[in-house]
């Protein structure tokens, strides 16, 4: 079954998470590219907000529900406002999230429990409430390039975006089975630099940041709507998550104890007060980026995948043979330290 996409210009689609960061930045160009948007996140003010600036420096219909994606009765009542406004939805993409910077054993149980009723309840929530709508359409999901492996400090975050992933190939698998006409699409972004840190919760000291180097998020906005426009299974964006992921898979062991000696999580800033986090209450919105900027204005790889063809594929090979001997020497260091 061969299923082919609207273009973007004729599509309306719904975002979550778009008051900030990836979300925020994935509306603003869709709209550039002339779809119709409805944006869902807590803050009913600053859906306002971003939903005139849309109209105003866009042209096109913007729309918005404030909704928590923890509630499903909230979620079913957005999806209902959406489809009042534009009679239709074309493609649904997930991209609110929250995190907690902990080791898992330190995180509170409230505010685990509260971020997986956020990030992996708010996918099953929308896929419940979008997919009978989807009928040639595109259901799209951001997780993270740590859906593939651990990594401290986020562990609950991780442990999140691993059930997301075996959610989303699960529900892929039986739309199949159903010849459902709906392209499931898991985006996987490596570090990206939004205020994602500054929003999350922290049990540290010190501050926490996004790990060097952080793409920009306009680089996975471009894959979310190259989806929404082509059916893709998987797309993992920036080539230092693919080549983690690569070496996850490929050498086990060596990765865990590459990860167990790195710490690029924490800053060296004192934390902020505890309760100025997203994690249970909205946050303010407004902010595509972190304090700090990218480091990677591009990424060759996403590109690379994007753009398809073989010589696109020898590259991403190349790049990939590339990064598994960096890994191996790094862990030939590794192990000479720790002698």
């Amino acid at each position: 079954m061969r299923l082919r996409l609207k273009p973007l210009r004729e599509q309306v689609i719904v975002i979550t998470g778009a008051t900030s960061g990836i979300g925020l930045v994935t509306a603003r160009e869709a709209a550039r590219q002339g779809a119709a948007v409805f944006l869902i996140s807590r803050n009913a003010d600053a859906l306002a907000t971003q939903c005139a600036d849309i109209m105003r420096t866009s042209g096109v219909r913007a729309g918005f529900a404030a909704a928590d994606v923890g509630d499903e009765s909230q979620v079913l009542a957005a999806t209902g406002r959406a489809l009042e406004l534009f009679g239709r939805i074309d493609t649904w993409v997930n991209i609110a999230g929250v995190g907690i910077y902990a080791p898992l054993l330190a995180t509170p149980l409230d505010e685990h429990e509260r971020l997986f009723r956020t990030n992996y309840w708010g996918v099953v929530n929308a896929s419940r409430a979008a997919i009978k709508h989807l009928r040639g359409g595109a259901f799209i999901t951001v997780a993270s390039v740590v859906a593939d492996f651990g990594t401290p400090l986020l562990g609950a975050y991780a442990a999140s975006k691993h059930a997301i992933k075996g959610y989303i190939d699960s529900l892929r698998v039986e739309l199949l089975a159903e010849r459902v006409p709906t392209a499931v699409t898991l985006i996987k972004p490596s570090g990206i630099a939004t205020p994602f840190a500054e929003h999350a919760a922290t049990h540290t000291p010190h501050a926490a940041k996004t790990p060097p180097p952080a793409y920009a998020p306009e680089i996975v906005a471009k894959a979310i709507l190259f989806a929404a426009e082509h059916a893709r299974r998987e797309i993992t964006v920036g080539g230092v998550g693919a080549l983690q992921i690569a070496g996850a898979k490929l050498l086990p062991k060596l990765a865990d104890h590459i990860s167990a000696g790195f710490k690029p999580y924490l800053t060296d800033r004192t934390r902020r007060p505890s309760g100025t986090n997203n994690l249970f209450t909205a946050g303010t919105g407004g902010r595509e980026r972190s304090e700090r900027p990218p480091s990677l204005a591009h990424s060759i790889y996403t590109d690379a995948r994007l753009s398809g063809g073989w010589t696109t594929r020898f590259i991403v090979l190349g790049l990939a043979a590339l990064g598994i001997g960096y890994i191996a020497r790094a862990g030939r260091r590794l192990t000479r330290v720790s002698r």
